[in-house]
């Protein structure tokens, strides 16, 4: 007999317009492989933050949630209780639910870390961070614990950083690692890329994307063409996934 839903264990990603989610297809491949046939991950995309609550009413026995944008701040509000290390870096992509309440951690910044040092050489002292949304706040947590040294890039040049007209030559010579947190470049437009002097990067920098889709952005392509070594959001993903779930179950 199939199990109702409430028997089931329910685990998915809050989101807007993510019909595309690395999340949703990763953890029904580790729910069959595993043989958990009774757990479920579902995407719940919501217009708005105010949904929230209704995730709760109308399905049973959610026993993890995953957080991607736009949400990742805004949901820290409906929280009982939050990781001192989110709350440091002021996002929050993982909410384990149990009988105390809704907890959120940070993820992302385990993932991209894990992802990053492989990659890194003594010359990455000095790091530019494209973009200043969520994902951005864990990957300046995770430089700070690094001690790199980084500078965001926006349009409008918040955090006390540049905007992307202010990027000269210098900048990015001195600048060896480059992260992308904006979504430039996301399936299905491709063939865009941050505005940044792409000329004056070497094989000393180091290119990272967040973006996973597609595998090898334009950022990406750009930097490699110029001997830099590049890395995409592919891995970060696998283990903060991997994170997430290994605080479900505790």
């Amino acid at each position: 007999m199939e199990k109702t839903e409430e028997q089931k264990a329910n685990y998915g990603l809050i989101g807007k317009n993510i019909s595309y989610s690395f999340s949703r297809g990763y953890f029904k491949k580790k729910f069959e492989e595993m043989g958990l046939n009774d757990h479920v991950y579902q995407n719940f995309d919501l217009t708005s933050i105010s949904e929230f609550t209704a995730i709760f009413k109308n399905t049973k026995n959610v026993k993890g949630l995953n957080v991607t944008i736009p949400y990742k701040e805004e949901v820290m509000d409906f929280l009982n209780d939050i990781d001192p290390a989110a709350k440091k870096i002021g996002a929050v992509n993982t909410i384990k639910v149990s009988k105390e309440g809704l907890k959120g951690f940070n993820t992302d910044a385990y993932g991209f870390k894990k992802s990053l040092e492989p990659h890194l050489k003594k010359h990455h002292q000095k790091g530019l961070i494209l973009g200043t949304g969520g994902a951005s706040k864990a990957i300046a947590y995770v430089l700070e614990e690094l001690d790199i040294t980084y500078s965001f890039v926006s349009r409008s040049g918040k955090n006390n950083g540049f905007t992307y007209d202010e990027l000269t030559d210098d900048i990015i010579e001195e600048h060896t690692l480059i992260i992308n947190c904006s979504p430039v470049g996301t399936f299905p437009d491709i063939e865009k890329k941050p505005n940044i002097p792409y000329r004056k990067i070497n094989e000393e920098h180091l290119l990272f994307d967040l973006i996973y889709n597609p595998e090898e952005t334009a950022f990406l392509k750009a930097g490699k063409t110029n001997g830099a070594t590049i890395c995409n959001g592919y891995n970060m993903l696998e283990y903060q996934a991997e994170k997430s779930w290994e605080i479900w179950n505790k």
